[in-house]
């Protein structure tokens, strides 16, 4: 094999020692190269170089004309150039000197408030100030003040005196987010960061500007005093919050996480995370079950483990294999497999649906034949695509670090085609072509986009409730050469996939109505044999309880109000004999026969796959006795005498890779029928992040800087219902409504959106549904 020779290389000289590098590098980057570290402040990576600090001031002997420079240049903005002569401050006294008066500028007006700032100790003034700067300081007059701190938006905060004005907070909002609401305004010593007073609420990335701030001015309300960095114990993880799959730096202090942070992973997340995955960590020390529950004469009682896993599993062994399973869609890797071969190990059943969502048999069918053992575009395949459509996918609300890839590669020239019925300020942030398209018509819109070789589409969980649609993304894929991905909300629905939590799914793709495939797994897992018919789904599971058709149901962590029919779910359990695994005393929890606290995230280890199919690990961050789903799962099962030998993470992930993907045939992707609809509006609808959600519980800061929930109605839609913007209108389902304020926006007519996760109430708990109609009306008549 021949090496690819670059032909673009530039040489130069740092310090005397050569190095060449790509055309177009910055001499900082090319410093770097050998291990020369200039100081800096305003430059970042992954920003547009700006000059801003000053501080990075190199001396150049010789700029490639033969001439050098009379005063010493910025290395983060000046690119380098054939037989360059630069020389930094370990080699040239006019760079040191310079560095030095830099650092003295930037330090007139900086608070020497090092002992009470949350930087220190992690901070690049102090230690830039310590290797460059003066020992003393000749200025002896009045610093300049500020009331503080600002608050910027209810989660950040803003030391305006401490800001030496580098603009990488501001940078970052405009490039990388697309969300400015800060700006640097005002001029000379008045300059200073401001919030633009139309801002809506700020960013969901907003968490960002914190961490890349290099001098403390910017600071989270949560972490505020909190701790020191020297205090704190470091642990590489991956974030349990959305299938994106970012790398984090968990930070803890005796035992309790005290913040969070974006890791670095250029695969991946780069160096950002969305707000969510930044501060949402406090919910599981809410309402926290430290105890085993069994309930005796209809209250629920502490009880010891033994005592309440031989309860367990005698009532699992009495319900036979009319048992349903809801694991839901949040577990890592291997905890999921534990649900799914406990299901057929110990149950003797197939009834096991992660989806604590709406969903479809059409959905199933995909998962199994399309998505399960898939190859998919990555990341990195979006920056270099020419065209990404999306379907029934909202990137910024659904995987927060699409969106942040799809905004750099749109400003290298990719185009994206929004199929939705709602023109969004996040798809404008992509320059997006909407189509308009009614809620259930995605897979007839989609036939009409123009694809190719460099197209990729990426389909949402949204897609499910649009019959046909999956099955248009695959074979308008095939057709075209494209390539597709499957995005869900939630980090662990692919590992659940995977893993056959689905009633016609095992392991790694297997299906359960093929021969081959069950002896595959029966011989890998000691049974004689694997039931052969596709269980029930998540929907029928429910329904099936609530009718008196099952006799015992087990539940991961769901939210009962996340199902189609929550009211079902409650009536469900009150049927049946329930066993809960979750860590918090949920509604399903309350309502259980049996309830076994699970270990938080920060108590385990393990992996979550992103919607990339790349595994990410999860490091146990606190040392914790609390048990993972899996050893409860088995310690179930061993009671049972139907043992699954699962008693650890390493052998369940390890049992799990050891089947890879089936090669065998696979069901052919299925269509279900188009319901027919009323006359009426037809109701779209997708959850946003930080609305109601139980993981943002106990994150008052994070909560209210969610933006105000509205419903949205088109121009022409709202005129012939009598209603204008600013009117508040009732929206409702067949159980339920909601009031809300009405905004008209670009969508289609016939058609509202409203909040999927609204705090007034769920869609399940509104009984509506995507794609369906519901009434609407002015509130008060």
């Amino acid at each position: 094999m021949t090496d690819v020779v670059q032909t673009d290389l530039v040489t130069l000289t740092i310090d005397d020692t050569q190095v060449s590098v790509p055309k177009g590098t910055t001499i900082i980057r090319a410093a770097e190269k050998i291990g020369i570290a200039i100081p800096r402040f305003c430059d970042h990576p992954l920003l547009d170089p700006r000059g801003s600090c000053r501080q990075c001031l190199v001396d150049v002997l010789d700029a490639g004309n033969g001439r050098g420079f009379p005063a010493a240049q910025a290395s983060c903005t000046m690119t380098v150039a054939e037989g360059m002569v630069v020389r930094t401050q370990f080699t040239s006294e006019k760079a040191k000197k310079a560095q030095a008066g830099i650092m003295e500028l930037l330090l007139i007006n900086h608070p020497l408030d090092c002992p009470i700032c949350d930087k220190a100790g992690e901070c690049p003034l102090q230690n830039q100030a310590m290797s460059v700067g003066r020992g003393d300081t000749r200025f002896d007059g009045e610093k300049r003040h500020y009331p503080k701190p600002l608050e910027v938006t209810p989660q950040l905060l803003l030391d305006r005196e401490r800001c030496i004005l580098c603009a990488r907070c501001t940078r970052f909002v405009e490039e990388i987010a697309g969300d400015p609401f800060i700006s640097l305004a005002s001029r000379g010593r008045n300059q200073q960061v401001a919030v633009y007073p139309e801002a809506e609420s700020g960013s969901l990335y907003s968490g960002n500007v914190v961490q890349i701030c290099p001098v403390g001015a910017f600071t989270a309300k949560s972490y505020r005093f909190n701790a020191r960095p020297f205090d704190l114990v470091s642990v590489d993880t991956t974030c349990e919050h959305c299938a994106s799959g970012c790398s984090l730096r968990t930070d803890q202090r005796h035992g309790k996480v005290r913040r969070r942070l974006a890791g670095f992973n250029p695969e991946v997340n780069e160096e950002w995370n969305c707000d969510k995955g930044r501060f949402a960590f406090a919910s599981g020390h809410i309402d926290r079950v430290e105890t085993p529950l069994v309930r005796v004469n209809g209250e629920l009682q502490p009880a010891s483990w033994p005592e309440a896993i031989r309860a367990a599993a005698a009532g699992l062994k009495k319900a036979g294999d009319k048992v349903g399973v809801l694991p839901g869609g949040r577990l890592t890797l291997e905890n999921a497999y534990a649900y799914s071969k406990f299901a057929r190990v110990a149950l003797g059943t197939n009834n096991i649906d992660y989806r604590s969502r709406r969903g479809s048999k059409e959905e199933a069918t995909f998962l199994l034949s399309a998505v399960a053992g898939a190859t998919t575009p990555s990341y990195a395949d979006l920056e270099t695509a020419k065209q990404v459509v999306l379907v029934a996918f909202d990137p910024e609300y659904e995987s927060p670090i699409v969106q942040l890839r799809l905004i750099k590669a749109v400003k290298k020239g990719l185009k994206v085609v929004n199929l939705s019925a709602i023109r969004t300020s996040r798809s404008d942030k992509l320059k997006a072509e909407w189509i308009p398209v009614e809620p259930g018509a995605e897979a007839a819109a989609l036939g009409k986009v123009k694809l190719d070789a460099d197209s990729i589409i990426l389909v949402g969980e949204r897609g499910a409730l649009a019959a046909g649609a999956l099955k248009a993304v695959v074979e308008a894929a095939n057709k075209s050469g494209a390539r597709w991905a499957w995005i869900p909300r939630r980090a662990g629905e692919i590992g659940a996939v995977e893993s056959g939590c689905l009633p016609n799914a095992l392991p790694g793709g297997r299906p359960v109505a093929d021969v081959k495939a069950r002896v595959d797994v029966a011989t890998a897992w000691g049974l004689e044999t694997i039931p052969g018919n596709v269980g029930l789904d998540a929907v029928e599971i429910v329904n099936a309880g609530a009718e008196g058709l099952l006799d015992a149901l087990v539940i991961g962590g769901v939210e009962l109000r996340d199902l189609p029919d929550p009211a079902a779910a409650m009536q469900a359990i009150d049927r049946s004999f329930t066993v809960s695994l979750e860590n918090r005393l949920s509604q399903a929890a309350l309502l259980a026969d049996v309830v076994l606290p699970t270990a938080l995230i920060e108590e385990q280890s393990g992996h979550f796959l992103n919607w990339e199919h790349r595994a990410g690990v999860v490091n146990k961050v606190v040392k914790s006795s609390a048990m993972t789903d899996l050893e409860i799962l088995d310690l179930i099962a061993t009671e049972m005498d139907a043992p699954i030998a699962l008693d650890s993470t390493e052998k369940a992930s390890n049992e799990w890779a050891g089947f890879g993907n089936w090669e065998g045939e696979r069901p052919a992707l299925e269509t279900e029928p188009i319901e027919a609809q009323p006359e009426g509006v037809l109701l779209t609808a997708w959850s946003e992040p930080l609305w109601a959600s139980a993981a943002n519980d106990g994150e008052e800061n994070l909560a209210a800087s969610a933006r105000a929930e509205f419903a949205a109605l088109s121009e022409a839609t709202a005129k012939s219902l009598g209603l204008e913007a600013g009117d508040e209108v009732s929206v409702s389902g067949d159980v339920a409504s909601i009031r809300l304020p009405l905004q008209v926006r670009e969508m289609v007519d016939g058609t509202i959106w409203i909040p999927a996760n609204s705090r007034q109430g769920t869609l399940g708990e509104l009984g509506a549904a995507v794609g369906h109609v519901v009434t609407v009306a002015k509130e008060g008549k």
